[in-house]
């Protein structure tokens, strides 16, 4: 921290670092959804230069505009079926390991017992 002229203690903090593809969604809900960068910066929490560079270096690469539309893989219905009964057997067999788990923990939670009535340790 350091001090202003006013005597006001200001936060100096380290530059953020933001991965592509938090980048590229940034850009894309001003490219693709047509919003204004104004306000994506502010919903986001970075600044609005930060944004229009983002866009810039972007822009050569090829991704945009629609960039993230694009690189999203259009799924035959017939997959996301195949993939919905691969996942609900999964989600089955996990319940079963998680029921298995709670009886475990049921029973080791049970105070022990030796048999012998009437005796403590």
């Amino acid at each position: 921290m350091s001090q202003t002229n006013s005597g006001k203690m200001e936060h100096q903090s380290k530059p953020r670092k933001y991965d592509e593809a938090f980048k590229m969604h940034a850009v894309a809900l001003v490219v693709d959804q047509g919003r204004k960068v104004k306000d994506v910066a502010q919903d986001l929490g970075i600044s609005e230069y930060l944004l229009y560079d983002w866009r810039r270096q972007l822009r050569p690469k090829g991704l945009l505009p629609g960039a993230v539309a694009a690189s999203v893989k259009v799924r035959s219905q017939s997959d996301l079926e195949a993939e919905n009964v691969a996942l609900r057997r999964e989600l089955d067999y996990v319940r079963q390991q998680r029921d298995i788990l709670k009886k475990t923990l049921g029973i080791l939670s049970e105070p022990f017992s030796n048999g012998m009535s009437g005796s403590k340790r």
